[in-house]
């Protein structure tokens, strides 16, 4: 059963746990992201857009995961691969709003919201593209590859091997820390695990980052 949309309560948590992230949001940004929130709670009722049905739990598990992640974007242009109804992605441009974004899936439904809610929300700085990650060619290339609970690590090694450049920045948002994963291929690239403390979410989060810098 969803939740019905209470956008008090909803601010009040998204500014709170925005706080607890050391993030600061203008009003404007505030605004467009607590939009966002009910532009998917009403296309979710319809089209099954994500399992979390509870706008409220929607501030934390979507809102908030995403924004965690903001301190580790790097350069001007990131992907999200298989950003599904534009997570972490449209978060992302909201409060970053001097980096190029690109929200790339193959469920051309969920392109599809992201597209009318990239609209309503006035985002300059976003392109919502109907595509695999393996087939995928850009003209230009990115500084920060982004995916969250996209897929294993050697496999999305393996997709995004004519994405990433030598300096590129590969983020894997995941739960528990995916040692099984880790210890199953060479990367060939350095690799860090941070955790994640997201406001008013249980379990773990991780964020695995690889870099020829590490």
């Amino acid at each position: 059963m969803a939740g019905r949309f209470d956008e008090r309560a909803c601010r009040e948590r998204l500014l709170q746990g925005a706080g607890m992230l050391d993030l600061s949001l203008t009003d404007e940004q505030s605004e467009k992201l607590l939009q966002f929130l009910a532009l998917l709670a009403k296309w979710n009722r319809a089209y099954n857009l994500t399992a979390v049905r509870d706008p409220l739990e929607m501030v934390a598990r979507h809102l908030l995961d995403s924004l965690a992640v903001a301190p580790h974007l790097e350069g001007d242009r990131c992907l999200d691969m298989g950003t599904g109804p534009g997570l972490p992605g449209i978060p992302l441009a909201v409060i970053r709003p001097q980096i190029e974004f690109v929200l790339l899936d193959s469920n051309n439904k969920k392109i599809r919201f992201v597209r009318q809610a990239v609209l309503e929300l006035g985002l300059k700085n976003v392109e919502a593209v109907h595509a695999r990650v393996e087939a995928y060619q850009p003209e230009t290339g990115f500084d920060t590859l982004i995916s969250r609970a996209f897929t294993s690590l050697p496999n999305m090694f393996d997709l995004t091997a004519g994405l990433r450049r030598s300096d590129t920045v590969l983020l894997a948002m995941k739960g528990n820390v995916p040692q099984a994963e880790l210890e199953s291929f060479d990367s060939k690239l350095g690799c860090r695990v941070i955790p994640l403390q997201v406001p008013y979410t249980e379990g773990q989060r991780c964020l695995i980052r690889f870099s020829p810098s590490e």
